[in-house]
């Protein structure tokens, strides 16, 4: 089940948006590989660390602006949100792990780029080089997992998330984003019972998700 929020926060002029041919290529991906149709593969992994690693200089120039309202957003208007640890998957630079961290009193930031990680310095005290397929965490043991453009991995996130968690699901871009999967993909993607809110803020939209049974 999800439900839609009426937008808040209009979506400015000037949005980057991507390449539509390379962006429903990546598109494409992300769906395959949640509804396990395509295998995540050490090959792939290694990939998208190089590529990113490559970037992960010129990052904060090129991304460092006019992508942060849907995550302000969903925190302010997605309802109860659980306090307790929070695992923020695809971190990058951490450009958005401060306002993570004024939310919640301990933030994991995790990403398969060390590049990405190493100019996080400063912005995220606790910053660990992973795999999302295979975290190094135990079973339940996050309150909150915030997942900003990132590939969905449903049987890890429904593994680490604890029983009342929430998966904090962030499309800087919208559906134009090369990594865009709307609640209901991430809903049909997860294993169990989920509910879903979800709502456009900025240039981009959002979706809290928790888990119903």
């Amino acid at each position: 089940m999800t439900a839609t929020l009426p937008r808040v926060l209009p979506s400015p002029d000037g949005k980057p948006v991507p390449p539509p041919g390379t962006a429903e290529a990546f598109r494409a991906f992300a769906r395959d590989l949640a509804a396990g149709r395509r295998p995540w593969t050490a090959e792939a992994a290694q990939f998208i660390a190089a590529q990113f690693d490559q970037l992960a200089a010129d990052w904060d120039a090129t991304r460092a602006t006019g992508r942060d309202d849907p995550l302000r957003d969903a925190l302010t208007h997605g309802g109860p949100i659980p306090q307790g640890p929070c695992l923020e998957l695809g971190s990058g630079t951490g450009l958005f792990t401060p306002i993570l961290t004024a939310a919640f009193p301990h933030v994991i930031s995790v990403d398969l780029s060390m590049r990405m990680l190493q100019h996080a310095n400063g912005r995220s005290s606790w910053r660990v080089r992973a795999d999302a397929s295979r975290l190094p965490l135990a079973d339940a043991s996050v309150a909150v997992i915030a997942a900003i453009d990132m590939l969905l991995f449903p049987a890890e996130t429904a593994r680490v998330l604890a029983p009342d968690g929430l998966l904090l699901w962030i499309n800087q871009l919208g559906s134009d984003g090369p990594l865009y999967l709307p609640a209901a993909t991430v809903v049909a993607a997860l294993p169990g019972i989920w509910q879903a809110t979800e709502s456009e803020a900025g240039w981009g939209s959002w979706a809290l998700l928790r888990r119903t049974g």
